[in-house]
């Protein structure tokens, strides 16, 4: 572990957050210093971000407390262009009016990390529309085309990889990086910010943007990656069995939010306690060094952190007790997942509306193998049915996965 003098450095060391950095020495004494102005950037395609894009906002979370600027650069303008960065195909356009919707929707998730405001160290939201919108196409090329190499673009992961699939690159994703690396030069001339960070994959973009602000302005910015944070099984972060896990509630229920934490595999729970959750490092190395069975209280603690800081205490709390309802005691919790139905519903249909499963087929096979019980009784039929009854309904797929079904 590197002997960082910086509040921000040691403490993103020791969590385990640091992958690459530009000039660490110097970013180190900077942030030893004065306030650092730091930025990320997010584009709006969904009207949540999910648990994939969690380490970069808890990286901002980190730099507010210890004392920086977070600056969370919404891709209003960059939304419009796509980052064909991990791609295999061009992304669906948005109409501007669901790109607004969808940037409103996520910050109430950065409200729970962030503390926004007016003073030197309150988070802020910026839309990079307000000046990418306001860019002429041949001030652009004049300006910033030309600090630009096609030889050099052509050789980042995310043309090539494309290319060597034989997978079409429009034009339009082309300028991705441009923009993107105008983005850091723009923000640093305007607002004075020094740090661009991301994950791993963004190495080359934020080079990109480093290089514009040097040239155009003589600007000294740094750049900082975290690694990519996959499971120990090798999936990556963000995704469970039933699809992605989102940070907002109207997408995923707090109850299912906590699950996925409790779910965690016994190999990933240090590593997720130190990058999700506020908890002392020691405290973590206490929970983290618990065997057997007793790792189950670690994940618990994870759960419980995890959640209060997305969702909040009361609904962090609420999970917890419908989980130990639900497998101490073996009733429902009144947080669990529920969908209302006016009459009858096939055991197939609620699994699928409760997306316990990706598909009508996926249930069937659930049901052959025994996985699938309503009122904690197996079910063998594919079409057995629900009836409408005066109490909601358990309905069960597999150990882990529990949700109602309400009649109205």
């Amino acid at each position: 572990m590197t002997a960082y003098k910086s509040d921000l450095l040691r403490q993103l060391d020791a969590r385990g957050y640091i992958h690459q950095t530009t000039d660490a020495a110097a970013l180190d004494a900077l942030a030893s210093k004065e306030i650092v102005p730091g930025y990320i950037g997010f584009d709006a395609t969904a009207p949540s971000l999910h648990v994939g894009n969690l380490v970069s906002i808890m990286l901002l979370r980190r730099l507010q407390q210890a004392g920086h600027k977070p600056v969370v650069v919404m891709g209003g303008g960059t939304t419009r262009i796509g980052d064909p960065t991990g791609k295999d195909e061009v992304r669906k356009m948005l109409t501007d009016e669901t790109i607004e919707a969808n940037i409103s929707s996520i910050r109430t998730a950065f409200e729970q990390f962030l503390t926004f405001g007016d003073g030197p160290t309150d988070a802020v939201m910026v839309n990079n529309h307000d000046w990418l919108g306001q860019l002429g196409y041949i001030q652009l090329l004049q300006e910033v085309g030309t600090h630009f190499t096609v030889n050099r673009m052509l050789t980042f992961d995310s043309v090539k990889l494309r290319l060597e699939r034989e997978q079409p690159m429009t034009f339009l994703e082309f300028n991705y990086m441009i923009l993107q690396g105008y983005d850091f030069r723009h923000l640093s001339k305007t607002m004075g910010v020094r740090l661009q960070m991301g994950g791993s994959d963004q190495w080359g973009n934020i080079i990109n943007g480093m290089e514009l602000a040097r040239r155009m302005d003589g600007a000294e910015v740094f750049g900082l990656t975290t690694p990519l944070i996959t499971k120990a099984d090798g999936s990556k972060m963000g995704k469970s069995v039933s699809g992605a896990v989102w940070l907002n509630r109207e997408q995923l229920p707090d109850y299912d939010y906590w699950q996925f934490w409790r779910n965690t595999d016994d190999r990933d729970v240090g590593k997720f306690l130190r990058l999700f959750t506020d908890l002392p490092i020691d405290e973590i190395e206490r929970l983290e060094s618990l065997a057997g069975s007793e790792i189950n209280v670690a994940k618990i603690a994870l759960a419980n952190a995890a959640t209060e800081l997305c969702r909040g205490a009361k609904a962090s709390a609420l999970a917890a007790e419908t989980a130990r309802k639900t497998f101490e005691e073996g009733t429902s919790g009144g947080d669990l997942p529920t969908i209302d139905v006016s009459a009858e519903i096939s055991v197939i249909d609620a699994l699928v509306a409760l997306n316990f499963v990706a598909s009508k087929k996926e249930a069937r096979r659930m049901i052959q193998g025994g996985g699938a019980r309503v009122a904690d009784a197996a079910i063998t039929d594919e079409n057995a049915v629900i009836s409408a009854q005066a109490e909601p309904v358990k309905i069960s797929a597999g150990k882990k996965k529990h949700g109602l079904i309400r009649f109205g």
